[in-house]
């Protein structure tokens, strides 16, 4: 009995932390980084990737909070633009196309769970939920918009998939991240059950104030944007073509008996996209192929000299601009350039050119595409 009251007296005090450790010395332990048998713990390894990949969500999604043009459906660097491009690319293009109507609210949804989930990962509060967002989010990215890259690895969207999976397995791994520390809170519960109250407590305080400062967070970007958004209302190529009727017709016009009867000529036959004054000399016009629906765009280089091109990009279904500057035709997305007389591919990673669209000036002033 004396030898058995014995061993369960040593066994206790190996299991009791020594020198009054409570849940400080745990928080303080986490930044430290050996243990205390000189090991390396897991998470430290992964520390540089989690940091990075919770930065990068983060400001992803704060960038699209903060440009208004990402949620104007007349942009070409807006949601709606590259879901009307992925429609096109895309192996779930047929589901994309449903979701156009909506784009804006797709978009801030987006950027809202990449605030969230980076912010998860950079603080390792929840990490391993914060990685699985992560992974769901760039492989839906994968397929939406980087599933036709070629090669492969030039879009990042599938490595995004694969460097989300080692913090999914792990999560913080003890390395100093907010979830290691509440892991600490229970160490001075007097029992199981305290200690699983009082870590609940703690957890769910934890999130409420994490939640409410994230929320602050982006209802601050989006504020700064409205205020500091550019004040342009055009993109780079210029003014917006609107799609309409033709202003005349070719039916003769009559005068009263005795006078001159004089004939309008009849209007070229095809779809008018709007007066033609509306493409400067040297610049650009956005329109919508009638046939399509397509984001297009129109290019005036020389007086009278008109081509429009699908401004979809065959790489990943970006919208592309005109840069009048460099007179090239641009993406946003990946950089691919292409020539503004022909279409055809300047500098890639796009492999093809864009789709020409046949447009002519009628008499009447009005662009029409035949």
């Amino acid at each position: 009995m004396t030898a058995d009251a014995s061993r369960r007296t040593q066994a206790a005090a190996k299991r009791a932390p020594t020198g009054g450790a409570g849940p400080g010395d745990t928080a303080a332990g986490m930044w430290s980084l050996r243990g205390t048998d000189g090991s390396i713990a897991t998470g430290w390894y992964l520390l540089p990737l989690r940091v990075f990949l919770g930065v990068t969500f983060l400001y992803a999604g704060l960038q699209k909070l903060a440009n208004p043009d990402f949620f104007k459906n007349s942009s070409p660097v807006s949601i709606h633009a590259q879901l009307v491009g992925a429609t096109h690319t895309s192996p779930i293009g047929s589901l994309l196309g449903h979701l156009t109507g909506a784009a804006s609210v797709i978009g801030a949804l987006i950027a809202i769970a990449e605030v969230a989930i980076g912010a998860g990962a950079l603080f390792g509060l929840l990490t391993r939920v914060a990685a699985v967002g992560g992974m769901l989010v760039s492989f839906s990215l994968f397929l939406a918009i980087s599933f036709h890259s070629r090669p492969y690895f030039t879009g990042s969207d599938i490595v995004f998939v694969f460097a989300w999976a080692p913090v999914v397995l792990a999560g913080a791994a003890g390395a100093p991240a907010l979830d290691t520390w509440l892991a600490g809170q229970t160490g001075g519960a007097d029992t199981a059950s305290d200690a699983t109250r009082e870590g609940a407590v703690s957890r769910g305080a934890i999130i409420g104030i994490f939640a409410a400062s994230t929320a602050v967070l982006i209802g601050a970007v989006v504020g700064f944007g409205r205020v500091f958004a550019s004040s342009k209302t055009e993109n780079a190529g210029g003014p917006t073509v609107t799609t309409g009727a033709p202003t005349t017709t070719g039916a003769p016009t009559t005068t009263a008996p005795g006078a001159t009867t004089t004939t309008t000529a009849a209007p070229p036959k095809g779809k008018a996209i709007g007066p033609a004054s509306q493409v400067p000399v040297g610049g650009s016009a956005a329109f919508n192929d009638p046939s399509t629906g397509d984001p297009s765009l129109v290019i005036q280089q020389t007086a009278d000299d008109f081509k429009a091109f699908d401004a979809i990009c065959p790489h990943a279904g970006c919208t592309v601009a005109y840069q009048a500057s460099a007179s090239i035709i641009a993406c946003p997305c990946h950089g691919s350039e292409f020539d503004p007389k022909t279409g055809a591919v300047i500098q890639g990673p796009a492999t093809s050119g864009l789709t020409p669209i046949k447009v002519i000036k009628g008499s009447n002033g009005d662009l029409y595409v035949v």
